[in-house]
């Protein structure tokens, strides 16, 4: 699943960044008898408010700390000279829009698209970056999952790895790519599941039947309008039944438990919207609720990691997404 395009048209690159609010993450692939290996990967955290992801504001708030950071997690990956660059979902408004009849031409479909988001949008449409993939299709129409992001944010995230040395040849959501992390393991889900994505400064929930989105939802953290986490996914549940017509989960996923924990240890740093007994009490809420367990990703599942790379849970949690990115175009992941 990417949402916005590569901005040249060429095969997925061997490295992957994220830049979040908390920390600068890499990691880069090689191939092991034709199967993928994480062969490096680095983090440095980030201070408070160095950088603060906004859907309509400047995020980058001490640009020399973040570029950095960045310098120093892509010498430790091979100093790459064109990576895939993973930013926070709450950076763009993703929408799921359908239409009975689907234009023919590519720039008519752009321009409906384009028609239908300006209704919602946070800014002028002129400003904006839009991108759409298909998503599922159903006797009543094919749906799109879009994303709108203002286009001066992007070109600030791709501005920050073009500092420190490298080109943004893919850009991309977090929660997206932790979703291809699943798709391109070894035992995808075929049936509707649900995954819950805590970052350090938001949450989002997404539902998928098979590869396909059927449900997003975003929330940053200190929003406290729709309750708990724990309430705000049982709202995701029973939105799924009452308004999907869904038959039911197969698997619940959670990312984002390992690097709260570690946080709370006081080994990395970093700071989260959620603690670990909120995260704790998610978990017992949902297998209550949905009456099954609740597991956590393993990137390891579509990416093994060399020896000498130890699989602690914070690890796994800044792996995914990277991972997922970098396997975008595996048969199995999504498109």
């Amino acid at each position: 699943m990417s949402i916005f395009s590569s901005i040249h048209e060429s095969p997925a690159p061997g490295a992957a960044v994220e830049i979040a609010a908390n920390r600068v993450s890499a990691a880069s692939l090689e191939w092991r008898g034709g199967q993928p290996v994480v062969a490096a990967h680095a983090a440095e955290p980030l201070a408070g408010g160095a950088l603060v992801p906004a859907l309509t504001a400047v995020n980058t708030h001490d640009r020399a700390a973040v570029v950095g950071a960045l310098g120093r997690v892509l010498e430790k990956v091979g100093r790459p000279k064109r990576v895939g660059l993973v930013i926070p979902d709450v950076v763009c408004k993703v929408s799921l829009v359908r239409f009975e009849r689907v234009p023919a031409k590519a720039q008519d479909l752009d321009q409906l698209i384009r028609w239908q988001v300006k209704k919602t949008a946070p800014f002028p449409i002129e400003d904006a970056q839009v991108s759409f993939v298909p998503g599922l299709r159903a006797d009543d129409g094919q749906e799109f999952i879009v994303a709108l992001a203002r286009r001066s944010v992007v070109e600030e995230y791709e501005g920050l790895c073009a500092e420190a040395g490298a080109a943004a040849g893919i850009v991309d959501l977090a929660t997206f790519n932790v979703v291809n992390a699943v798709l391109a393991g070894e035992l995808p889900p075929t049936a509707d599941w649900l995954l819950v994505n805590i970052a350090a400064d938001y949450t989002s929930i997404a539902v998928l039947r098979g590869r396909n989105l059927i449900f997003f939802r975003n929330r940053a953290a200190g929003t406290d309008g729709d309750g708990t986490l724990a309430d705000l996914v049982h709202q995701t549940a029973m939105y799924y039944e009452d308004r999907i017509e869904g038959a039911g989960f197969t698997r619940i996923l959670l990312c984002g438990a390992g690097a709260a924990q570690a946080a709370a240890a006081g080994s990395s740093g970093e700071r989260r919207s959620q603690t670990p007994e909120e995260i704790d009490q998610v978990r017992r809420s949902l297998e209550e609720f949905i009456k099954m367990p609740v597991d956590t990703i393993d990137p390891r599942t579509a990416a093994a990691l060399t020896d000498r790379i130890v699989a602690a849970p914070a690890l796994l949690d800044a792996l995914a997404p990277l991972v997922g990115l970098l396997l975008r175009d595996r048969e199995g992941a999504a498109a």
